[in-house]
């Protein structure tokens, strides 16, 4: 939801029930031009015209999954790293995004 409201006209606020540490992400979002400020258990979304690829980390399952989409959708390319987060929850989430349409490809460093 985060990355939509990244780009989303006019501003955009979500209260987390459960976590103070669910916007870690939005860092890394604003890495790519995203306007964001997370404090606690909310975070405040002025969107955007687009996003801009980025190197970014992800924190958790669910940050990775977020970048991910992030990445697909910003100008130039996104380097995702710390991907072993995503990769306890989605098998094979690439190869899903490939055949959506998505230009994504896992590089393994050695």
């Amino acid at each position: 939801m985060g990355v939509v409201l990244s780009i989303a006209d006019g501003t955009s606020i979500i209260n987390e029930g459960i976590w103070d540490s669910r916007f870690q992400y939005t860092a890394e979002l604003n890495k790519m031009g995203a306007n964001i400020t997370a404090q606690g258990k909310t975070a405040v979304f002025e969107g955007v015209d687009l996003l801009t690829g980025a190197p970014v980390h992800a924190s958790d399952l669910r940050a990775g999954a977020a970048l991910i989409i992030a990445g697909i959708i910003a100008n130039g390319e996104t380097e995702l790293y710390n991907i072993e987060h995503i990769d306890r929850g989605y098998e094979n989430i690439e190869e899903k995004f490939r055949k959506l349409g998505a230009h994504i490809e896992r590089v393994v460093e050695e």
